[in-house]
């Protein structure tokens, strides 16, 4: 079985689920997303897979939520998905996939519950 992670190495969550991940002997292919993001179309099935809304995906602590006015509660699913794949760093970390299912990886033994 082979698990996708959208990974990023400076967050101590998302190394945890990485470390989980490959102490259960799972094979994992790795998704740098700050270096390769997800397209519009990827974070849109993302969230169709985690039953969660773009907003609930953002990391709103970033400094780019604010710049970028994405606190305006009149923003369009579009407009957030697209801020999304322009600025990574938004995307709350660690996403995994398995099976056509996604789970956020906070804490990282919640996707334990797709492989």
């Amino acid at each position: 079985m082979t698990v996708r992670i959208y990974h990023n190495s400076r967050c101590s969550k998302s190394r945890a689920t990485l470390a989980l991940l490959e102490e259960r002997g799972v094979a994992c292919d790795v998704v740098n997303y700050l270096d390769t993001p997800p397209s519009t179309v990827e974070l849109t099935q993302l969230l169709d897979m985690l039953g969660m809304t773009p907003r609930e995906l953002m990391r709103k602590s970033e400094a780019e939520y604010t710049e970028l006015g994405l606190d305006d509660p009149s923003l369009d699913d579009t407009t957030l998905i697209a801020a999304m794949a322009s600025h990574p760093r938004l995307i709350e970390r660690p996403i995994v996939v398995s099976n056509g299912k996604a789970a956020l990886g906070r804490p990282p033994e919640a996707v334990l519950s797709i492989l």
